[in-house]
C-alpha cells in the first residue's frame, strides 16, 4: 500500500506565498529524503513541476481552476533557477500585471537578467539592463515595473496590444506618463524602442477595455474625428450610463462591446441582468434623442467598411436641439475596483497566497489595485 507523504508544516507554510511551490532544499532540510519524494509523486500526492521543484495536486488543481497557471510556471522557474538577478519581465510580466494579452503569447515564461542570456525548458531569459527603479516585487514575483513592462512589450507586440497594454497601466495607476517618458529616454539607442514611442504617445489612459482601445485606434485610422472618451450621461440628476464613445454635437453614442461583459458580467449580475441593464439605459436615453453606435471586434477588422459607413452617416445628422441630459467627460476611466471581476481589464495577479480555513490554497488578488 502506498503511504501518502504530507508537506511538513516548515515547507507548507513558506509556499503557501508562491502558489504552493516547494524545492527540494526545503524538504531536505525539513527531513524528508529522496525517497519519500519519489513515493509523494508516484502517488500523484505531489507534482514534480521542474527539476527539484514541487506543488501538492490538490493546490496544482485550485491553481488550475482559478487560472493562474502562467503565475504558476513563473515561479517554478524563477524557484528552479534560484537566480536573484533575473527578474519577470516581457509578456510574464504583463501577467503579473494583469495587463491584456494577445491570445498569440507563447507560454514561454520570460526573463530579463543584466549579465547574462540563457534559454531552458519553458523560459527564456534575455541580457539587458534593469536599473534599480524598474525592478519590484508583485506579490510572490519579482518582476519589472509596469512602465518597463509596457515598453519592453511595445518593441516587439503589434500596434494595437502595445496600446492596449499602455492603456491598461495608465487606466489603474500602475504607472504615469512620466514614468513611462524615464524608461522610454533610458531606452532611446535600444532596437525597436521607436514603436515603444509611438505606443505610449497613442496610449490614451481611458480605455477599459482591449476593445475601446482598438475602436479608438480604429476611429483614427478611417480618418473619423475622435470621439470623448468615458462620457458619464445624467438624466434628472441621475447617472444613467457612462458610455465608451460620445460626439458631443451629433449626441451619438459609441459602445465597444465584447462577450465577456455578458459571460462574466460585473457587480454579481447574471447575462440576464446585465443585457437588461443596458437595455433600460439605451432605451430611456434613445427616447431622449441620443444614438447609438455598437462594435464588436468583428466590426472592427472584416467589416470595418460598413462600421465606417455606419458612423460617417451617424455625424452627418446633428443632434436634438433641445436637451434634456448632462454629459460630464470623465478626465480618467473609471478605475477598476475589485468586485468588478473581469468584466473589464483581466486582473491575473497573485498580491498575496495564503490558505482559508478548510485548508485549501486561495489567492487574495488585486489588492489596492485593479492588470
Amino acid at each position: 500500500m502506498t503511504v501518502s507523504v504530507p508537506v511538513p508544516m516548515t515547507v507548507d507554510e513558506p509556499g503557501r506565498r508562491r502558489l504552493g511551490v516547494f524545492t527540494t532544499a526545503e524538504l531536505t532540510g525539513a527531513g524528508i529524503g529522496e525517497r519519500e519524494v519519489r513515493t509523494a509523486v508516484r502517488a500523484g500526492t505531489w507534482v514534480r513541476l521542474r527539476t527539484g521543484v514541487f506543488i501538492t495536486a490538490r493546490d496544482l488543481a485550485e491553481v488550475e481552476r482559478t487560472g493562474r497557471r502562467p503565475g504558476l510556471d513563473a515561479l517554478a522557474v524563477t524557484t528552479g533557477l534560484a537566480r536573484p538577478s533575473a527578474v519577470l519581465s516581457g509578456a510574464t510580466a504583463a501577467w503579473v500585471w494583469g495587463l491584456p494579452r494577445p491570445r498569440s503569447v507563447p507560454p514561454t515564461v520570460e526573463l530579463t537578467d543584466p549579465h547574462r542570456w540563457r534559454r531552458g525548458r519553458g523560459w527564456l531569459m534575455t541580457r539587458a539592463e534593469l536599473p534599480d527603479d524598474e525592478v519590484t516585487v508583485r506579490g510572490a514575483y519579482r518582476v519589472t515595473t509596469a512602465a518597463r513592462t509596457v515598453v519592453d512589450l511595445a518593441r516587439d507586440w503589434p500596434e494595437v496590444d502595445a496600446v492596449a497594454a499602455a492603456d491598461a497601466a495608465l487606466l489603474r495607476g500602475l504607472t504615469t506618463r512620466e514614468e513611462l517618458g524615464r524608461v522610454l529616454q533610458r531606452q532611446s539607442c535600444v532596437p525597436g524602442v521607436p514603436r515603444s514611442v509611438r505606443a505610449v504617445a497613442l496610449a490614451d489612459g481611458r480605455a477599459e477595455s482591449w476593445l475601446e482601445t482598438h475602436g479608438r485606434l480604429t476611429i483614427a485610422a478611417l480618418g473619423l474625428p475622435p470621439f470623448v472618451p468615458q462620457v458619464e450621461l445624467w438624466v434628472d440628476g441621475r447617472l444613467v450610463k457612462v458610455v465608451d464613445g460620445w460626439y458631443p454635437e451629433q449626441a451619438v453614442a459609441l459602445e465597444f462591446d465584447g462577450r465577456v461583459k455578458y459571460r462574466r458580467p460585473a457587480f454579481g449580475r447574471t447575462p440576464e441582468e446585465e443585457l437588461w441593464r443596458e437595455k433600460r439605459a439605451e432605451d430611456e436615453l434613445r427616447s431622449r434623442g441620443i444614438r447609438f453606435v455598437r462594435a464588436a471586434a468583428v466590426d472592427l477588422g472584416s467589416r470595418r467598411a460598413d462600421f465606417d459607413r455606419l458612423v460617417r452617416r451617424m455625424l452627418s445628422t446633428p443632434g436634438p436641439p433641445i436637451r434634456d441630459w448632462t454629459e460630464i467627460p470623465r478626465s480618467t476611466g473609471r478605475h477598476w475596483d475589485p468586485s468588478d471581476g473581469d468584466a473589464g481589464w483581466l486582473a491575473r495577479v497573485d498580491d498575496l497566497v495564503g490558505v482559508d480555513r478548510t485548508g485549501h490554497l486561495v489567492g487574495v488578488d488585486r489588492a489596492g489595485q485593479v492588470g
